[in-house]
């Protein structure tokens, strides 16, 4: 175990490389990843928030605590009638890892029950962490294992599970989120694009861990994927505070997912219509859902970011907050599914 989660709280399988990884700035990081450099071959330097933003987060994390409890409360319930007390929660780093958290210890409340968590890595266009897959399978049945995430926005990790549980029969590759605006994962707190403060923030609301990592000449044959743990901002680590408000909401009994949105539109097809309308070639450079807006802002290289109203405070401060603090334009646009979409700067075209 490394970084600041509790033991009892989850098993990271995750290789520490704290220190093997020289973190690079976001120009530069973006500049290799549009020039071919995986994303998961480098580490960013992590953005330290600025008072004002530290401010909008508290502000966000006191208005959301509550309907982040309920659709804890909701995804859990929904994960107990299928998987009863043999589930495994298998969360997605790292943004997945405190929603696991949170929803093992809403089953210790509701049921008493203690379920086992892991969080482990899945990485766009590399896949899974076989090794950890290895490592739980070897402890649990297949049909128990629930996958863990924070939120869906076009569905590309949905369709990376996908993909990857081609080889490991029996595993459901549906994931459990909060919150799912597209209908993209099998389980759901709400279909309400949302704010779940932890997208708010990187690895001080994560156990002090960065993004995952793998490159074949730090992560051998046998090991896990790798994190760094940044140890230097242990005084910042707001992990628990976030977790521990989040879980003095939960309510006695969990509650039904929302209806689904009414949007005329798939998913796919409105992040369709916003590449076509903004004349954008690369899916991969829209980002749409309030915790990827927020991403894109942290720790990419911002074109503007869309949202569905401009004066949208409750919902949207911390980006008001931070698009100004980055010089990022906001623009107002029809979204259906989603309340906010970050568009990354294609830097060929400069």
């Amino acid at each position: 175990m490394f970084g600041t989660y509790r033991d009892g709280d989850v098993k990271i399988l995750l290789k520490d490389i704290t220190g093997m990884v020289e973190p690079l700035g976001t120009r530069e990081r973006e500049e290799r990843i549009q020039g071919g450099v995986h994303y998961s071959e480098m580490l960013p330097i992590e953005y330290v928030p600025s008072p004002a933003y530290l401010s909008a987060y508290r502000d966000a994390l006191a208005r959301y605590a509550g309907m982040t409890a309920e659709a804890v409360a909701a995804v859990a319930e929904q994960i107990w009638r299928d998987k009863g007390e043999n589930a495994a929660l298998v969360s997605l780093a790292r943004a997945g890892t405190p929603i696991g958290v949170l929803i093992k210890r809403y089953l210790a409340f509701r049921y008493n029950a203690a379920v086992e968590h892991y969080t482990i890595s899945i990485i766009r266009g590399r896949g899974i962490d076989h090794v950890a897959m290895e490592y739980i399978l070897k402890r649990h049945r297949p049909e128990h294992i629930q996958f863990v995430d924070g939120w869906t926005g076009k569905g590309a990790i949905q369709n990376e599970l996908n993909q990857a549980m081609r080889e490991y029969p029996g595993v459901e590759p549906g994931l459990a989120v909060l919150s799912d605006p597209g209908l993209l994962a099998g389980k759901r707190g709400t279909h309400d694009d949302f704010l779940i403060a932890s997208s708010c923030l990187n690895a001080t609301v994560s156990g002090l861990l960065s993004r995952t990592f793998y490159r074949k000449d730090i992560i051998g044959p046998g090991e896990f994927h790798g994190a760094a743990f940044y140890r230097e901002l242990m005084d910042e680590d707001l992990t628990y505070s976030f977790i521990d408000a989040v879980e003095r909401r939960f309510p006695p009994e969990g509650g039904c997912p929302e209806g689904a949105p009414d949007a005329s539109a798939s998913a796919g097809e409105e992040i369709d219509g916003i590449c076509a309308r903004f004349g954008i070639g690369d899916r991969n450079l829209v980002k749409p859902g309030i915790g990827e807006a927020t991403r894109v802002l942290l720790r990419r290289v911002p074109w503007k970011v869309l949202v569905h109203s401009l004066s949208d405070e409750d919902h949207l401060g911390h980006l008001y907050q931070l698009a100004e603090e980055k010089g990022v334009p906001l623009e107002e646009y029809p979204l259906a599914r989603y309340r906010a979409c970050g568009l990354i700067r294609a830097l060929a075209d400069n």
